[in-house]
């Protein structure tokens, strides 16, 4: 009888075995399929992007694209010089960088080595909360209220220009910014910070000579995807920027970016089929190159500059 029951619990568990290994099979195989579609839906975009921009290109010379100073696609005598749709996106996503960098760190030193924990608990949702307002009503608060408090200082200000553009997309990369920081630097261990504090620093000196440079790989990385967010904003600089195609680096005038030039041609004025129409292809590959090239730039510094602690 008792060999009948050890028998009966071997036979459960090897059931049990089987069962477990089944369903570790099926959650590799979705897990699998998930990455395979990731990696097709890729492998297509980039495919669309190639063969609508090569029969851009057998019309429009590269090097006319790409060092032209001139975009009129839509005109009777067209120009396709995309560099001041590619300074227009420079110049917006540097002057948000100015914004959200140093906001974005210094609220990541905040949360990180100042704030209590229930205080913490409360600011970083709220924090957070930027990161989920529709880019929508950002652009239509760049336009409504930011243009108007600049225009009370700089009453040259044009009302769509690339300031009030850059200063609200500041405030919405913030919470990228602060968030990847704030991770980077809690991964610091303590003994770091109790070493420092032995030696006789003071809090300020902890975080800016100790926690910082050791998180350095993962501030800079924050860095670098959040200028790759503000380059591949769309409708706040489609609303406060402009619509026109302007060779500036004057912040107080109207621009046009690569993402605001797609979204209008997009809009259906353009003959499908059309070189106005393969246009957007040609200015969404150079976007797609610049942000893939800014990725993997933050990936290189991940690695060059990443600390291993023990």
């Amino acid at each position: 009888m008792q060999a009948e029951k050890s028998a009966q619990a071997r036979s459960d568990a090897g059931r049990r075995v089987v069962r477990r290994h089944r369903t570790e099979s099926f959650v590799g195989a979705v897990l699998l399929l998930c990455s395979i579609v990731s990696i097709l839906t890729t492998m297509g975009i980039v495919v669309v992007l190639l063969m609508e921009s090569v029969a851009f290109f057998r019309d429009v010379p590269v090097f006319e694209f790409l060092l032209g100073t001139r975009w009129s696609p839509q005109f009777q005598n067209p120009h396709y010089g995309v560099l001041p749709l590619l300074t227009g996106s420079v110049l917006i996503a540097l002057l948000a960088g100015a914004v959200a960098l140093p906001l974005g760190l210094a609220a990541a030193v905040y949360l990180s080595e100042y704030a209590r924990p229930r205080a913490r608990a409360v600011l970083k949702p709220v924090l957070e909360v930027l990161a989920g307002i529709p880019t929508v009503v950002y652009g239509y608060f760049a336009l409504t209220f930011v243009t108007p408090m600049i225009k009370v200082f700089l009453p040259a200000t044009e009302t769509y220009n690339a300031m009030s553009a850059a200063i609200v997309m500041g405030i919405m990369i913030i919470p990228m910014v602060s968030s990847l920081s704030e991770d980077a630097m809690n991964a610091v261990p303590r003994s770091l910070r109790e070493g420092a504090y032995a030696l006789g620093a003071t809090k300020f000196e902890v975080a800016s000579r100790t926690v910082v440079p050791a998180a350095l790989s993962g501030i800079i990385a924050s860095f670098i995807l959040a200028i790759s967010r503000a380059i591949g904003e769309t409708m706040i600089v489609t609303i406060a920027a402009g619509a026109k195609a302007n060779l500036t680096l004057n912040p107080l005038e109207g621009v046009q970016t690569m993402t605001a030039y797609i979204a209008q041609v997009t809009t259906g004025e353009a003959p499908h089929g059309s070189i106005e129409y393969k246009t957007i292809f040609a200015v969404g590959l150079l976007l797609f190159m610049i942000t893939l090239l800014m990725n993997l730039l933050s990936n290189v510094v991940l690695r060059r500059f990443r600390e291993v602690y023990e």
